[in-house]
Order: C-alpha cells, then sequence, then structure tokens
C-alpha cells in the first residue's frame, strides 16, 4: 500500500484530524503570480476565433468518439481563450471573505471558461510544436494573460515527447501537443499539504472544457496520463519537485500526415529560461512533496487499458425506492457562451425560486457525461453521484443516489437535508440551505489506488475536476447558479448516504440553485 492511501485517508479525515501544518497563516504580501513569468521571451500573438453557432454545449457532452475534426492554429487559440484566457473582470456583491479585496485593481478578480481550486489558477499550458504546425518548431508557453504563446525554445523537440509518451498512448500520431504542469508553490503559498489534492482537480476541469468545446466543434481531445515525466520536466527546464507534469494532450493537425515515424529531436534537450519567482520566500511542504514523488515514480508504466474496470463506480442500488426525474434540457447554448458565463454563486442563492426538475435533471446528466474523461481512463466512469434536495419543483426534500442508467433518483433518506449540509461546511460563504440541490461526487478512491498504483491518485481527482466542470457548464446553460467547495467533512458526508461498504469518497460538493434577483455586480467583458 503505497503513500498515496495515506493522504486520501488523511483528506477524508481533515474535517476532524487538522492537516499538519495545522497552524499555517498564508503570507499574502508574498505570494506568488497567478501565472509564469518568462522575462525577455518572444511573444506570439494568437489569433481571433470565431465559434460557430452549432457547436452547441450538448454536442460537447455528448464527447462523440467518432470526431475526426483537425486542429489550425485559429482553432487552437479559440480553445485556450474560452478555457485559461481571462475574458473579463467581474465584481459583485456576494459572500466570499475575499470581497473587500477584489476592488482593488491589483487583487482584480478576472474570470476565465475553466474553474479552479482557490480561484488561484496553477495549471500551466505548453505547446510543444513540430515541424507540421503553423509556426517555427519549439516549445511555448501559454500566457493567459495577454493570450499569446511565448517561445521558450527553438527547434523540433517533438520526438521528445513521443518517446515519454511512449507505446499504446492515446491519441492520434502527430507533432503537436499541449503539455499541462502544475506549479506548486503557486497553490501551496495558501493551502500548504492540501493543495495536492486541489490542484489535480484543476486539471481535470481544464482538460474537461477543452473536450466540452473541442467535441461541440467535432474534435477529439483524449489526455495522457502516463508517461516519462521525468524526460518532459527535463524538456521543459523544470524540477519535478517543484512542478508536476500531469497531461499530455496530442492534437491532430489540419494539413498533417501520420507523423508516428515523423524525427524530431530525441537527444536530452531542455529549456533554458526559467520562470522567475514573485515571492521572496518559497516553502516546502512535506506531504505535498511526497505526493508528487509517489505519483511520479512509475509514470512511464502506463496500466492496461482494463485496468481500471474493478475500479468503476457501482450502479444505484436497486433496492432503494425509485422516483421518477424529468427529462434533461437540449443544451442547445453554445460552449462559449456558456463558459463565458459560467461563474460561482458564492452565497446568492435564493429558495424562493425553486429549481425545475428539467434544470437538476440536465446537471445530472452532465455529471455522469464529466465523469467519463477518456484517454488513458477509457470509458470507465470513475465517479457516482449524489443529490441533496431542498428546492426543486416535484421532489420531496432528502438525499437521492442518481441511477443515470434509468436517469431516475433512488431514495436513500427523506426530510430536509438543510441543517446537516449547514454543520458540516467548514466555511461562511455559501449558505446551502438556500440552495436547490447539493450534487456529491463519490470515487473509490482506494480502489483505484489499489488498480493503478500512486499515480491514480492523480486520475482520481481529475475525473472529480471535470464533473465540476461540467456541472458548471451545464448550470451556466440553464441560467442556474453553481457554486464548488471542498471545503467540508467528508467523514459526516460517508456516514450520511452510507458509503462505508462500498469504499466511496465524497472529494467534493457542488450546489445548484436560482440566486437572488437584481444583482449588484460590475462585469466588464476583455473578450
Amino acid at each position: 500500500m503505497g503513500y498515496a492511501h495515506e493522504y486520501a485517508a488523511a483528506i477524508m479525515q481533515r474535517g476532524r484530524v487538522p492537516m499538519d501544518p495545522a497552524d499555517f497563516v498564508p503570507n499574502w504580501s508574498d505570494g506568488p503570480r497567478k501565472a509564469k513569468f518568462y522575462p525577455g521571451a518572444d511573444s506570439l500573438p494568437l489569433p481571433a476565433a470565431g465559434y460557430p453557432a452549432h457547436a452547441t454545449l450538448g454536442r460537447g457532452l455528448a464527447q462523440d468518439a467518432g470526431a475526426d475534426g483537425e486542429f489550425d492554429l485559429s482553432v487552437l487559440s479559440g480553445m485556450l481563450r474560452d478555457s485559461y484566457g481571462l475574458t473579463g473582470r467581474r465584481l459583485g456583491v456576494q459572500a466570499n471573505t475575499d470581497l473587500s479585496a477584489l476592488p482593488h485593481y491589483p487583487l482584480a478578480n478576472w474570470s476565465r471558461g475553466s474553474a479552479s481550486g482557490g480561484g488561484l489558477y496553477p495549471v500551466s499550458v505548453h505547446w510543444v510544436s513540430g515541424a507540421a504546425g503553423p509556426v517555427p518548431p519549439g516549445v511555448h508557453y501559454y500566457s493567459t494573460r495577454h493570450h499569446t504563446m511565448q517561445r521558450l525554445l527553438t527547434g523540433d523537440v517533438s520526438g521528445e515527447v513521443r518517446a515519454a509518451l511512449g507505446e499504446g498512448a492515446p491519441g492520434p500520431a502527430t507533432d503537436q501537443y499541449l503539455v499541462l504542469g502544475i506549479k506548486y508553490w503557486q497553490n501551496s503559498f495558501k493551502y500548504n499539504n492540501f493543495s495536492f489534492h486541489a490542484v489535480s482537480m484543476d486539471v481535470g476541469a481544464c482538460v474537461q472544457t477543452w473536450r466540452l468545446w473541442a467535441g461541440a466543434r467535432g474534435l477529439a481531445v483524449e489526455p495522457a496520463f502516463w508517461f516519462d515525466e521525468e524526460r518532459l520536466a527535463a524538456l521543459l527546464g523544470v524540477s519535478t519537485r517543484e512542478e508536476g507534469i500531469f497531461a499530455v494532450v496530442p492534437l491532430k493537425w489540419a494539413g498533417a500526415a501520420d507523423r508516428s515515424g515523423a524525427a524530431g529531436t530525441t537527444a536530452p534537450v531542455s529549456v533554458r529560461r526559467r520562470d522567475v519567482e514573485r515571492s521572496r520566500t518559497v516553502l516546502t511542504f512535506d506531504a505535498l512533496e511526497r505526493m508528487q514523488a509517489v505519483t511520479s515514480a512509475h509514470a512511464a508504466a502506463r496500466p492496461a487499458p482494463d485496468a481500471l474496470a474493478p475500479a468503476a463506480a457501482h450502479p444505484a442500488d436497486p433496492t432503494l425506492p425509485e422516483v421518477a426525474l424529468a427529462p434533461a434540457r437540449a443544451l442547445d447554448t453554445d460552449v462559449r457562451t456558456a463558459l463565458r458565463d459560467r461563474r460561482s454563486s458564492f452565497g446568492r442563492f435564493d429558495a424562493q425560486r425553486p429549481v425545475s426538475q428539467e434544470q437538476l435533471a440536465t446537471c445530472l446528466a452532465a455529471a455522469t457525461t464529466g465523469s467519463r474523461i477518456g484517454g488513458d481512463t477509457g470509458g470507465t466512469r470513475l465517479a457516482k453521484l449524489y443529490a441533496f434536495v431542498s428546492h426543486v419543483e416535484g421532489l420531496a426534500p432528502g438525499s437521492y443516489a442518481y441511477d443515470p442508467e434509468a436517469h431516475s433518483l433512488r431514495l436513500i433518506k427523506e426530510g430536509r437535508p438543510g441543517e446537516f449540509l449547514q454543520k458540516n461546511y467548514f466555511l461562511s460563504n455559501y449558505n446551502l440551505e438556500q440552495a436547490g440541490a447539493v450534487l456529491v461526487p463519490t470515487v473509490r478512491t482506494t480502489a483505484v489506488l489499489d488498480a493503478v498504483g500512486d499515480r491514480g491518485y492523480r486520475l482520481v481527482n481529475a475525473a472529480i475536476g471535470a464533473v465540476a466542470q461540467s456541472v458548471y457548464t451545464a448550470a451556466s446553460a440553464v441560467d442556474l447558479g453553481c457554486g464548488v467547495a471542498l471545503g467540508f467533512d467528508n467523514i459526516s458526508y460517508i456516514e450520511e448516504l452510507g458509503l462505508a461498504e462500498t469504499g466511496e469518497a465524497p472529494l467534493l460538493i457542488m450546489m445548484v440553485g436560482n440566486e437572488r434577483p437584481a444583482p449588484a455586480d460590475f462585469r466588464y467583458e476583455i473578450a
């Protein structure tokens, strides 16, 4: 049993047994930047990219495995802008604790399409472009604030990425890759050892945004989670102690032939430019470093395609009373609009206007789609969904399990769940009783780790992040407020839902509901 099992247990218990360092206080004045900084790097402005009206969220959620579209520079630009690029500045009267700081420009709250734990935006996106690309081959860093590619290295090093991926990697044979990394200090300065748990969800949220965006346009995004991580870290010029390489997405490129036998450097080569850290003092955290070490130790040993089958989500208990659910809404909103409108509600829920069954059903169906993140996971559905219903038309308050095959609910416990929900929530930025429903995705974490080893912890949280992003985006499309939180007593949820015997771990809660009318908001679009 590896260290990831111990870390997973500590995460489940942290509502009752605080994780070390329990007395940690962030030094906000010495915090890191929200993105990397490469002074002197040449920048390539990315072109404006349109988005066709027929590219709907419903089509994106369908995740058509036969998608055969091709990327070009304009399409890549659009996907990056709508997922991780900054699209506007937002201010609003709400209940989050950082509200007093946001009106000040240096601390401005900028919006983007993908959700992120703590709003710290730590996923770094690198584009490794080979000879088939539209620009001179090289390694580029996507600067989210400027929507540009910063050139870090010139030369075709796509062969290094292909070699690092190894045999059996998902996706097309290509020389164009997106490489996703996590610079831990960008999150650990606030969340210390807990940050590994949070940031690994951010990777899933980012990849799921790409899958929604690309799928709506007939493009495939198949992430690889197993590869030679040390080799890719060396290529990018980063230390694996400070930054983890979490996923690689091969891109099928327009006008390029099969690149499986293409050249591209495979000799040791490395980006020489280094990210310049803003913080004067950078701290290290033992559990975080150990999790990076154990989840990268055997990263090149890709598991068999069916390895995750024993860890798949259990079907809903057929002995529980079945409650019919209205059909999900056809999501004809285009993905770009849904992503631009996505935001966190932060305590603005209003129970006076109940959620319709159709709205709830749409969010539940979207969450189920998000629990299959493709790539190395194949078609295995890792996440199961529960719902605490408080204010939904035609549904009695209570706790339910969602049955995706029958598209129905299974009643676990009758009665209003508001007192339980609020008592077991740590923060003051949401009144959970005012939400129409609180959705809870669970994963059999221990079973995943037993099936594929410690690196499976990254996969668990990527699946949860993908579920959260799917619900956020679907809620936006059906005009519901949404909020996602990690600050709750996981053990109490296990007890309330009776999950001890199944080994399911509730890792996140997602609140959906109607918001108070006529909110006091400021919104300024920049893209």
